[in-house]
């Protein structure tokens, strides 16, 4: 399914970091909006938005219309190597700015953590699936195949990157986000990791259909 004449896809700069990390922010509640619940509005975005667009690491696109950015996919096609240059050059930066907390008693101290302690992904992911990703669209965008549209762009330049699979993670709460990945193909990965995980082979990257639409992915 072509995009809407009205959306333009195109690749993520950093000139769009603020309208991705509203983006997040937004869709940052398993796909509800997440603004009353921080203190710090860029924390969600300083961890699933800055690294994949900062970093050579990572890569990403995103979907704009009249009214401007409502929507990215965000990937980095190897997991490990993303996860160590956003070591490097990513994390110190907002730990320096960020204080661990001694103890965790909001969710803005939940976020702080994980940014001194980052999610590293199960090991028994990376041989099949080494790739990882997040997708939000903010409501305009949602239901009109526009999603569809984002994850069959980066699938093909996965698939051009030689990419075998990848996978992400999703809130069990997020049941349309799920049923979504679902029918992109994704399966659920039984893990020893605490979380939902599912994953795709890209081998037959441009079979699926265009249905249903995402509602964040990223908490």
């Amino acid at each position: 399914m072509p995009l809407p004449s009205s959306v333009d896809l195109r690749d993520a700069t950093p000139d769009d970091l603020d309208a991705l990390y509203v983006v997040c922010l937004r869709t940052g509640d398993a796909g509800d909006d997440a603004a009353a619940l921080y203190r710090d509005p860029t924390l969600l975005g300083s961890i699933y938005v800055g690294p994949y667009v900062a970093l050579a690491e990572g890569v990403g696109f995103v979907v704009r219309d009249t009214e401007g950015v409502g929507g990215y996919v965000l990937a980095a096609p190897d997991t490990r190597r993303f996860e160590a240059a956003a070591e490097r050059d990513w994390w110190p930066s907002l730990r320096a700015a960020h204080r661990e907390p001694r103890a965790v008693a909001s969710r803005d101290d939940v976020l702080v953590r994980a940014i001194h302690h980052p999610e590293i992904a199960p090991d028994e992911l990376l041989d099949r699936f080494p790739a990882h990703l997040h997708i939000d669209l903010l409501p305009r965008m949602q239901g009109r195949g526009i999603g569809g549209a984002l994850m069959a762009h980066l699938f093909d330049h996965l698939v051009g990157l030689g990419v075998p699979g990848v996978h992400l993670g999703v809130a069990p709460t997020n049941v349309r986000a799920i049923g979504f990945y679902r029918h992109l193909g994704f399966e659920t990965i039984p893990t020893a990791a605490a979380g939902l995980f599912m994953a795709r082979s890209l081998g037959d990257a441009d079979r699926f259909a265009e249905s249903g639409q995402p509602r964040g992915s990223s908490t």
